[in-house]
């Protein structure tokens, strides 16, 4: 597992943690049914307090990522599709609402932002 602390980032510390774990558990890099680092290893490997990689272990365990069981670990948990869609969908519409009003600031047309969004969907999806 790699995790990148950026000092630059708008996100405090442990939601970059949260975030990158989330995105690899996500994409496969880390399977369902993995042990995870444990927290102390964590914060010694990427330099950052304890409470902070504790924190965000509690935030994955709460949004359904991972189980912590007491001397065991924390492991990933199957993921449930509907939950995550629901949470990328809100995250999809406040991308697209800051999208709109900058569009708006600008003088930007909905079909020049359309062509925008079409271009973005044909190199990435």
């Amino acid at each position: 597992m790699k995790i990148i602390i950026s000092n630059q980032s708008e996100l405090p510390i442990y939601a970059q943690i949260r975030e990158q774990m989330k995105e690899q558990i996500l994409n496969g890099t880390i399977p369902e049914g993995s042990v995870m680092p444990s927290i102390r290893n964590l914060a010694k490997e990427t330099g950052v307090s304890v409470i902070t990689t504790t924190r965000a272990y509690n935030d994955l365990e709460a949004e359904g990522f991972i189980a912590t069981m007491q001397g065991k670990g924390s492991v990933v948990l199957p993921k449930n599709n509907k939950v995550l869609r629901e949470q990328y969908l809100a995250r999809v519409e406040q991308e697209i609402e800051s999208a709109v009003k900058t569009a708006g600031q600008i003088g930007m047309t909905k079909a020049e932002l359309k062509k925008i969004i079409d271009a973005f969907w044909e190199s990435e999806v």
